[in-house]
C-alpha cells in the first residue's frame, strides 16, 4: 500500500455531467476498498468543506467531471485546506477546462488545432456576419467549458445553426465554432510523464456525443488504433507535449482527430477522465498492461509523490 491516510473520494458535484462522475467515483472507490485502503465516498454536491473535515480526509481522490471539480475551484479549496489531491492543479485544470484558453496555449507550443472563432451572447449578431468568412461549413458548436460532448452540435447548413447556438449557450455565456474535420477520433492516455498508448472511437453516431460515450453497446473501441505506426508515435509525442504545455500531473486524456492526409488535431485535455466501465483512459491502461485498481494506485501515487 502507498499510503495509510484516509483517501475521500470526491464524486458528484453539481455540473452537467453529475451522473457520470457518479459512477466513475464509486468504481474508484471499490478499487480503493477492494485494495485495502481506508476510503470514504464524499458526494461533492454541497457543503464539501464541512464533510470533508467531519470524514476527516487526509488525501482527496477527485472524480468529479465538469464544473468546479474540473476548472480548479476545487483544487483550491484542497490546497487551502492542506489536502493532497489526484491530478492536475489550479492552474492546469482551469486552464485545460477552457477551450479557449488552452487552444490559444497548444497554438502558442505548436501543437495543431482545428480552424475556430470563439462567439459571445453578447456580441453574437455582429459575430456571425463574418464567420462563414472565416471557414466554410461544416462546423462544430460546443460550450468553451464543458466535458462529455454536452452542448456539442455539428452543424452542416444554415437552418441547423440556431438551435446548436441556443444549446451552447445553455453552458456560459461564450462559444466555440470549430472547422469540421473529418477523421479519426483517437484519445491518447497520459500517466505522468508516460503516454500509456491510445484508443480509437467509431461512434454509431455521427460523433463521439455524451449518449455514445455512455450507453454500451454505441461505440466501437479499436485498441491500438488503427493508424500506422508513425502517425501512433506522433499522437502519443504530441499528447505528451499537450499535457505538459498546460502544467498537468497525474492521469489525462488527450483527444485527437487524425485527418485523412495524417494530420493530427488536438480536440481537448481531460484533465480528470472518466472512470466508468466505458471510459477510455482504464480501457487504453489495459492495453499497456495496466488493470483498473492498478490504474488507481498509481494515480494515488502521482499525488502522494507531489
Amino acid at each position: 500500500m502507498i499510503t495509510g491516510k484516509r483517501i475521500g473520494v470526491l464524486a458528484g458535484g453539481t455540473s452537467a455531467e453529475r451522473e457520470v462522475s457518479l459512477k466513475s467515483g464509486g468504481a474508484i472507490h471499490k478499487a480503493l476498498l477492494g485494495l485495502g485502503y481506508d476510503a470514504v465516498f464524499i458526494d461533492a454536491s454541497e457543503n464539501l468543506c464541512e464533510e470533508i473535515k467531519r470524514q476527516k480526509v487526509e488525501i482527496a481522490f477527485i472524480a468529479l467531471h465538469g464544473g468546479h471539480g474540473e476548472n480548479g475551484a476545487i483544487q483550491g479549496l484542497l490546497e487551502v485546506m492542506g489536502i493532497p489531491y489526484t491530478g492536475s492543479g489550479v492552474m492546469a485544470s482551469a486552464v485545460a477546462m477552457d477551450k479557449e484558453a488552452s487552444k490559444k496555449i497548444f497554438l502558442h507550443h505548436g501543437i495543431p488545432v482545428a480552424p475556430f472563432v470563439i462567439l459571445k451572447k453578447d456580441s453574437l449578431n455582429s459575430q456571425l456576419l463574418t464567420l462563414n468568412s472565416q471557414f466554410p461549413m461544416p462546423w462544430v458548436v460546443k460550450p468553451v467549458a464543458e466535458g462529455s460532448s454536452i452542448g456539442v452540435s455539428i452543424v452542416k447548413k444554415d437552418t441547423e445553426l440556431d438551435d446548436a447556438l441556443k444549446d451552447a449557450f445553455k453552458y456560459g455565456e461564450k462559444i466555440i465554432v470549430e472547422k469540421y474535420v473529418k477523421g479519426k477520433e483517437i484519445q491518447i492516455g497520459i500517466l505522468g510523464q508516460q503516454a500509456l498508448g491510445g484508443v480509437e472511437v467509431r461512434p454509431s453516431k455521427e460523433f463521439y456525443s455524451y449518449e455514445a460515450k455512455y450507453t454500451a453497446g454505441l461505440t466501437q473501441y479499436i485498441l491500438p488504433p488503427e493508424v500506422d505506426d508513425a502517425a501512433y508515435e506522433m499522437l502519443k509525442d504530441t499528447a505528451l507535449k499537450a499535457h505538459n504545455a498546460l502544467g498537468c500531473r497525474g492521469a489525462t486524456r488527450v483527444d485527437f482527430i487524425l485527418s485523412g492526409s495524417n494530420e493530427p488535431y488536438i480536440l481537448e485535455v481531460n484533465t480528470i477522465p472518466g472512470m466508468t466501465e466505458t471510459s477510455l483512459l482504464p480501457k487504453i491502461a489495459g492495453l499497456a498492461g495496466m488493470d483498473f485498481p492498478r490504474l488507481i494506485e498509481e494515480i494515488l501515487r502521482q499525488a502522494v509523490r507531489e
